[in-house]
């Protein structure tokens, strides 16, 4: 179990093919700090981006999101400006992010 001051580590995926709508550029300058503005007052530490080397079926990028703790991840995900965050998926892709947290090994 986590303790209260420890980072949790969320991973949101998104999974598909080469063929599959997926605006890198607009993530990158416009989604990811949409998301930094909307969590960072919750405790949202970093948010970076990852996108394979080959094109091919499967995860097409990862978008690892860092909080301050257990805390900070429940006010953010409650958060109204989460709406907001949701509601801009649909700028740069048509699929739906999967969201896994990390844990300590």
């Amino acid at each position: 179990m986590n303790n209260s001051t420890t980072p949790v580590v969320v991973y949101v995926t998104y999974v598909g093919t080469p063929q599959t709508r997926f605006d890198r550029n607009y993530y990158v300058t416009s989604h990811l700090p949409l998301v930094t503005q909307a969590w960072q007052l919750y405790g949202l530490l970093s948010v970076s981006a990852f996108f394979p080397a080959l094109d091919r079926a499967g995860t097409i990028a990862i978008c690892e999101c860092v909080f301050r703790d257990d805390a900070a991840l429940e006010a953010a995900f409650a958060a109204p400006e989460s709406a907001e965050v949701m509601a801009d998926v649909a700028n740069f892709t048509d699929l739906s992010p999967l969201r896994a947290r990390a844990v300590e090994l």
